[in-house]
């Protein structure tokens, strides 16, 4: 692979894996805003983050296998846009079982993007140092997403819904 594309392979594989991360955390700050729509009661609140974290978890490996089976490049694929559908379902949530539903999907394509997004990035780095500057690179772009979708979901529910916390990704 061309050199200049290797880098901007990185920059795709790092956003995506950004918005793995983002999703996390964006909607924390619009739960309540997103319960009073929806009209869930206090306990059902907390599925909005669980369907997502365990659909998510709980998918990892089988998500890395897959890759290894179906090809790394078309797992990413199938898991970026399968995410990107997802949250749009998620924003476009009647009630909170569709909400649920979609956050779960989205955990499920998360879970296939973020291991061939990793073998990716090894495959498309092969020597040592640049290996090391891409990691460095995607590690900080990862790290930072956590804080970023609080930021960014605080924003979002302010100014605009708490449904595009959701449309974002």
């Amino acid at each position: 692979m061309a050199d200049n594309r290797r880098w901007w392979a990185l920059v795709v594989i790092a956003l995506a894996q950004l918005m793995v991360v983002l999703d996390m955390t964006i909607v924390n700050i619009a739960l309540p805003s997103a319960q009073s729509d929806l009209h869930m009661s206090d306990g059902n609140r907390q599925w909005v983050i669980t369907a997502y974290t365990l659909a998510f978890g709980g998918l990892l490996l089988l998500g890395g296998r897959i890759a290894d089976l179906a090809g790394r490049r078309l797992t990413f694929m199938i898991g970026l846009l399968g995410f990107a559908a997802a949250s749009a379902l998620g924003g476009a949530a009647a009630n909170s079982g569709m909400l649920f539903g979609a956050r779960a999907l989205q955990g499920v394509f998360a879970a296939l993007l973020a291991p061939a997004a990793l073998s990716l990035l090894t495959t498309t780095f092969t020597d040592p140092g640049e290996r090391g500057k891409a990691f460095g690179v995607f590690g900080a772009i990862v790290g930072a997403g956590a804080a970023f979708g609080l930021l960014a979901g605080g924003f979002l529910t302010q100014y605009l819904d708490w449904r595009w916390c959701l449309y974002v990704n």
